[in-house]
């Protein structure tokens, strides 16, 4: 398993010298592994993920052998990128992926290169990286994309304001002279809402109909907090996940979170944890609400 680089979420854009900027995609976090004679594609958690990308997967074998790329996958619809399709996407079976290839097709902004013709570079400065990263995609073209980069904050500013009509998330931001921070949060990356990913551990209600999630947000006393309730899709794509992960808490545990009004609430446990992007304000005020499950980690 190949460990990716993480972010640390800012409230404003850094401004100073030695930074790099970039977009941030809203997608599927894709780690494109070209071997000798094949090609794999692993997700943030490490699970790979070909099957459901058989159009990247071709795409890859232009690259040279000993290549590891890390990037996004994306889906461009109607101007924008389309996280809903993204997901669509990520969770078809073999068969239907390859009927999905052809009406929704994948592209893939990729952002950094950790492996070159079987050289590991993680260690070289990201601003060496970018270079082989441009250098070895921009002949191939699409689906494989280097993202935008700028050097320039008042662009890059630019780009958080007008970009978001595209379906861009926000900026990244990263140090020139910086070697890839693999498995840390060694890079920064600003929002533009107050959306943040929060561990889901577990949820309330039954299997068959979960009602609200059990988060740790990544401030505060870790505390668990009870969602606000789910809306029918995310009710659904919580059962799907609590069939294959979920175990009911066992008669007699104790395993409580708290519900804004309600005190403590008993809820069923996940096990690995989910991601899920929630808006909260504090916990004083109204509970945090999901905005959807990140399954791609």
């Amino acid at each position: 398993m190949i460990r990716v680089a993480l972010a640390a979420p800012v409230r404003t854009l850094p401004r100073a010298a030695g930074l790099a900027y970039e977009p941030k995609f809203d997608g599927h976090r894709l780690v494109v592994v070209r071997s000798a004679g094949d090609v794999a594609l692993q997700a943030r958690s490490g699970r790979i993920v070909t099957s459901a990308f058989p159009d990247l997967a071709a795409a890859a074998l232009r690259l040279p052998a000993g290549t590891v790329l890390d990037g996004e996958v994306v889906v461009w619809h109607e101007g924008r990128t389309d996280f809903a399709l993204v997901q669509r996407r990520a969770a078809a079976t073999a068969a239907r992926a390859a009927v999905l290839a052809q009406s929704l097709p994948a592209s893939y902004a990729a952002f950094d290169v950790l492996e070159l013709a079987g050289l590991d570079v993680r260690g070289r400065a990201y601003e060496r990286r970018r270079a082989l990263l441009v250098d070895l995609l921009l002949p191939l073209g699409p689906p494989l994309q280097p993202v935008p980069m700028t050097t320039d904050p008042e662009l890059a500013a630019t780009w958080y304001e007008t970009l978001p009509a595209s379906g861009i998330e926000g900026i990244v931001v990263k140090r020139l002279d910086q070697a890839y921070p693999a498995g840390r949060r060694g890079w920064q990356k600003l929002r533009h809402t107050d959306v943040r990913d929060a561990a889901v551990i577990g949820y309330t209600g039954t299997p068959r109909r979960p009602l609200a999630l059990v988060l740790v947000l990544p401030v505060g006393d870790e505390t668990p907090l009870v969602s606000s309730p789910l809306t029918a899709a995310l009710r659904r794509e919580v059962a799907d996940v609590a069939a294959v992960r979920g175990g009911a808490v066992e008669p007699g545990a104790t395993a409580t979170a708290t519900a804004i009004g309600l005190g403590e609430v008993p809820y069923r446990l996940l096990d690995p944890p989910l991601t899920a992007e929630v808006r909260t304000t504090s916990t004083r005020h109204p509970p945090p609400e999901v905005l959807r499950l990140r399954t791609d980690l």
